[in-house]
């Protein structure tokens, strides 16, 4: 029989296994950067598409926003071998900075968060609607040989929510800053491990207590949920794919499979991909079969 005690231990070993090997490829620098804003974090790096899928036709664009549970340590950077993997499949890529919370030096002592808090309330919010209202301006600059009526936003992690959340800004409560008259004109979204349900990831302690941090800590969860949580914000409208893998012990499936209960209860349909054997890195690790699969969804979408 399978020794009962050794499972938490395996998994833990091989989800640090695959951190390590998506972690391990050296950041890959954009071909060019372009700010959406004053911060040094509102910027978006593009990487041109090294290949053409379609001749003479213009690359769709894909917005990547990075995970990290929205705390300052986790930027970028560490999604860039990601975003130059998509390059080559032939898009066009656009990687979104934005404010996180704070480092683990201005958390306070005795804080007990590793990486710090999670997220700003509202600076992250306004940093990713401002980037996405603002991106294919930028593009249309930056990277002429991407298609900005084409994008497809993908977000790995925090950066899941944070890419279903954008689908969703026409359905915020009214006088909410970020509310679109209309949907955003999105080809669709791509969420890989997507911390999707606020409430379920708070139940579950996702990343010791993020989505509460999120949101402003115990006082504000409650009154800011409707403002943020992409579990409360449907039907979009806009087709959407959940990727996650069975094996994830950083946001467990059940987080994914909440969002999409949700959706369908408001009469949507969206698609959950879930992969065996895999956890919650190889998703953005380009020498894991599982990115193959999350470029496939992408390209679905996108063309």
């Amino acid at each position: 029989m399978p020794d009962a005690a050794a499972e938490p231990e395996n998994a833990a070993a091989r989800a640090a296994a695959e951190e390590k090997s998506a972690l391990s490829h050296p950041a890959v620098e954009p071909d060019v950067s372009a700010a959406y804003g004053d911060h040094p974090d509102q910027v978006v790096d593009f990487y041109a598409p090294r290949r053409e899928v379609v001749p003479g036709v213009p690359a769709p664009l894909v917005a990547v926003l990075h995970g990290g549970a929205w705390r300052a340590p986790y930027d970028r950077r560490h999604i860039s071998p990601f975003a130059a993997f998509l390059a080559r499949r032939g898009f066009a890529v656009a990687s979104v900075e934005y404010r996180r919370g704070a480092a683990p030096e201005d958390a306070g002592a005795g804080s007990g968060v590793e990486g710090g808090i999670a997220g700003r309330w509202p600076d992250t919010f306004d940093d990713v609607a401002a980037a996405l209202d603002a991106l294919p301006g930028l593009a249309r600059e930056a990277l002429p040989e991407a298609d900005s009526r084409r994008i497809v936003v993908t977000g790995h992690s925090a950066g899941g929510h944070l890419a279903l959340w954008v689908a969703a800004r026409h359905l915020l409560p009214e006088g909410a800053p970020w509310r679109t008259d209309r949907p955003a004109p999105l080809r669709g979204v791509v969420a890989l491990a997507p911390i999707a349900d606020l409430a379920v990831a708070d139940t579950l302690d996702v990343c010791g207590g993020a989505a509460r941090q999120l949101l402003g800590g115990e006082g504000s969860f409650a009154e800011r949920r409707p403002y943020a949580d992409p579990a409360l914000l449907l039907p979009t409208g806009i087709a959407t794919t959940l990727v996650q893998g069975r094996e994830d012990i950083d946001v467990p499936q059940a987080v994914a499979e909440a969002y999409a209960d949700a959706a369908a209860r408001a009469g949507e349909v969206v698609g959950l991909t879930l992969l065996e054997d895999v956890g919650h890195f190889p998703l953005i690790d380009p020498a894991a079969d599982a990115c193959a699969v999350v470029a496939e969804e992408i390209a679905q979408l996108a063309w």
